[in-house]
């Protein structure tokens, strides 16, 4: 299900300044989202990063791992922008969320203190309730749940896992029907295969009312069955075909013949 319809920064004057001197911002117009994943393929410095995170917070979603992005100071110009944008909605959601790809370790280190301090707090209820066991039962029922919910969801250790397996572990957690998810670059930590998982991931997240908005560099998730790439390197951005994105022209040319790339090193 498509969510969010399109997005258009408001009428009026904008500042002269980063981000909306950008210019995918100064022509951004009316930038309609038609199918249910959508991916911005651009080069770096092309502002498809920038978008992605006004979106979210235009929308109000979490940023996983990342600080409160009320409060987040190095998000300041981007809140600016995503005040300024303008959306239409299908159907609202409240579901969903901003995913970054130097957020997400942050929060695996998160989950893996959080377990750390409730065993810690275990045994320091164990010897001040020693006398008292009816006490100490409540006290740790109570944190033993709190600790099983985390690695019911996430594993014993996402921050002990590989990247790759820490990612696909925390999307099959935190994916649920109708929601909204806006991701930078999840490719970042992935091997091709683990791209194809995310790519069943999204499949099944899509079928159950889902949409995405993806920035990327990663070939193999362009490729997914019949979704919009728009090229953030046009003014304003343009929807491509998949064999005309240079991503993919460049990185099917290499792998066909990578001496040819490589003797001019």
């Amino acid at each position: 299900m498509i969510q969010l319809q399109s997005i258009r920064l408001a009428d009026g004057e904008h500042p002269d300044a980063y981000p909306f001197n950008i210019s995918l911002i100064r022509s951004l117009g009316v930038l309609e989202f038609e199918t249910e994943v959508t991916f911005l393929v651009g080069e770096n410095g092309s502002g498809k990063s920038t978008l992605v995170e006004a979106i979210g917070l235009a929308a109000g979603l979490p940023i996983i791992g990342g600080e409160d992005a009320r409060k987040d100071p190095t998000l300041a110009p981007v809140r600016a922008l995503g005040r300024a944008l303008k959306m239409a909605w299908k159907g609202r959601t409240r579901r969903g969320f901003l995913f970054r790809a130097e957020d997400f370790f942050r929060f695996a280190r998160r989950m893996h203190e959080t377990i750390e301090e409730m065993e810690s707090l275990k045994k320091e209820f164990a010897e001040r309730f020693k006398d008292r066991p009816t006490a100490f039962g409540l006290t740790v029922g109570a944190m033993a749940g709190q600790a099983a919910e985390v690695e019911s969801r996430y594993g014993r250790d996402l921050h002990e896992n590989s990247h790759g397996e820490s990612f696909l572990k925390f999307f099959q957690a935190r994916f649920v029907p109708g929601g909204l998810y806006l991701m930078d670059e999840p490719e970042a930590s992935l091997s091709p295969q683990r791209q194809l998982a995310l790519l069943a991931l999204m499949r099944e997240m899509v079928e159950r009312d889902s949409q995405f908005i993806v920035a990327t560099h990663a070939p193999i998730l362009m490729a997914y069955p019949g979704a919009t790439l728009l090229d953030i390197d046009t003014a304003p951005p343009s929807k491509a075909d998949f064999d005309d994105l240079e991503h993919v022209s460049l990185t099917r040319a290499f792998l066909q013949n990578p001496s040819a790339f490589l003797r001019h090193l």
